[in-house]
């Protein structure tokens, strides 16, 4: 695969399939355990198409989500705390995962759904490609958590076995 191609990002905002393999090929990036989903996150100003910020499973320091990497490389950037995004973030604003959002961490860390929630409305569309498997935590309510607040969440379709691959990697059979 050609590395410039493989981290290209789509000509425009509407091409959810190229964000959600740009996503993808960031969730290569995170190191395969038994632990946990290789996951790529992409945040997004659909309105102008430019990333605002990008993650993946264990990017940052501790054990850390990809949606959360996104929230916190971005929170740097801003010098503003992670909680305080909604603020800087576009009004168009979308994400992108590879894998539904967690609404529980057994980590004791804060679920990403609740990161997205406390936003407010600053993300209207979260586009993921599978919905989370049943494996840590059991059912992820997390989809309905979002809906009930107005933030749309849409199932970009068409790699789930590619994404499911990724982010089971290093998983025991």
């Amino acid at each position: 695969m050609d590395t410039a191609a493989a981290h290209a990002t789509p000509a425009s905002a509407d091409d959810h399939a190229g964000y959600m393999q740009y996503a993808l090929n960031l969730a290569r990036k995170s190191p395969p355990k038994p632990t946990n989903y290789r996951v790529g996150a992409v945040l997004l100003d659909a309105k102008a198409n430019a990333v605002l910020a990008t993650g993946y499973t264990l990017e940052c320091e501790g054990n850390t989500h990809a949606e959360q990497c996104c929230f916190i490389k971005l929170a740097e950037q801003h010098q503003v705390a992670e909680e305080r995004l909604a603020d800087v973030l576009p009004e168009e604003t979308v994400l992108y995962t590879t894998v539904e959002p967690c609404f529980k961490r057994l980590s004791g860390n804060l679920p990403c759904v609740e990161r997205i929630l406390r936003l407010g409305k600053a993300i209207k569309t979260v586009y993921v490609g599978v919905k989370e498997p049943e494996k840590f935590v059991g059912e992820n309510t997390g989809r309905k958590m979002l809906e009930d607040a107005g933030i749309k969440v849409v199932l970009v379709q068409g790699m789930e076995k590619e994404i499911l691959d990724v982010a089971t990697a290093g998983h025991l059979p």
